[in-house]
């Protein structure tokens, strides 16, 4: 048996359709939401089953990865998040780079020779990856028109990934990614499934228009902090949003805190556009942080560690 783990946002859906237009196969699909990243635990192989892993820290997936590796599992793992020691194994291939403007979809294009290389794109900028977005288009000769489209789409993908559980989300990132890998390019799946990129869309923007009244709970000249209620819009545009405000302001760095049931915060970091680091070492200095250097998030910021958290953000950024 075949296992496909991967990622439920852009860069970790438009990675597979690269790969799945390029060797199709029958194979059990492992995701999830955004957040949803020790996947590889899921995987019940046996020897002479062959698993692929998109998008997902190995660092994160670790004691799984070496429970199937001791089970003769063949493993072939593409991520750009950090990775920590790799195992040695004949089993196990691995391309894991985490070089800040680079990420799986780009990978899997490289590995594939830019033989799908529009959902490439599309997954760059679902990344908030624009200007290599937008090299690779311009190299590819692609119409800025068509450039604008694959941005819209890699945003509206990613948008759906964010959520505290698979209920907040508009599609199953598995449902996404079959639909999608019918398609050979991101314009062919627009026009083919308007009904879904419509829905996308309309999710999409009703959610961001909530946060048009929302204020800075912290700012200074480096650093803003926003927090947003505890509410699936705020769930599912947490990310996005958080990559507008980059966007917006690319010399600040960005946390966006969204407020949980528990009384926790969920937490994504933006490290500053003009210097693409340290998001993944201040989320790594909390339980359940993680993720790379130009963006990272904590699952769960115990909310007497708010403070804490705000101090740690904004004097790395001083």
């Amino acid at each position: 048996m075949h296992y496909d783990v991967f990622n439920g946002d852009a860069d970790g859906i438009c990675a597979l359709v690269q790969l799945r237009l390029t060797n199709p196969c029958e194979a059990r699909l492992i995701t999830g939401a955004k957040r949803d990243i020790s996947l590889l635990k899921q995987v019940d192989g046996k020897e002479g089953d062959s698993v692929t892993v998109l998008d997902v820290s190995l660092d994160k997936n670790r004691d799984a990865l070496t429970r199937l590796l001791n089970k003769r599992v063949h493993i072939h793992y593409v991520d750009h998040h950090f990775a920590g020691e790799i195992p040695q194994s004949a089993l196990l291939t691995t391309n894991i780079n985490t070089t800040a403007n680079v990420c799986t979809s780009l990978l899997v294009n490289q590995e594939l020779s830019n033989r799908y290389i529009e959902w490439a794109i599309t997954g760059c900028y679902g990344d908030n990856l624009l200007k290599t977005a937008d090299a690779l288009g311009k190299k590819t000769q692609l119409s800025e028109e068509n450039r604008t489209i694959y941005k819209t789409l890699g945003t509206y993908l990613n948008y759906n990934g964010y959520g505290a559980s698979l209920d907040d989300l508009h599609f199953h990132p598995g449902a996404l990614f079959k639909t999608a890998s019918r398609y050979h390019t991101p314009q062919d799946f627009i026009q083919g499934d308007v009904e879904n990129f419509q829905k996308l869309e309309a999710g999409y923007r009703d959610d961001f228009a909530c946060t048009e009244s929302l204020a800075a709970h912290y700012q200074d000249r480096n650093s803003k902090v926003v927090i947003l209620p505890d509410a699936p819009w705020a769930r599912r545009i947490s990310g996005v949003y958080g990559n507008d405000l980059a966007n917006q302001s690319p010399e600040l760095a960005h946390a966006v805190l969204t407020e949980k049931a528990n009384g926790n915060y969920l937490v994504s970091v933006r490290a500053p556009l003009n210097n693409k680091t340290g998001a993944d070492e201040i989320c790594g200095q909390f339980p359940t942080g993680g993720g790379r250097k130009a963006a990272a998030g904590i699952n769960d910021l115990d909310n007497a560690e708010l403070n804490k958290f705000i101090t740690t953000f904004s004097n790395f950024y001083r």
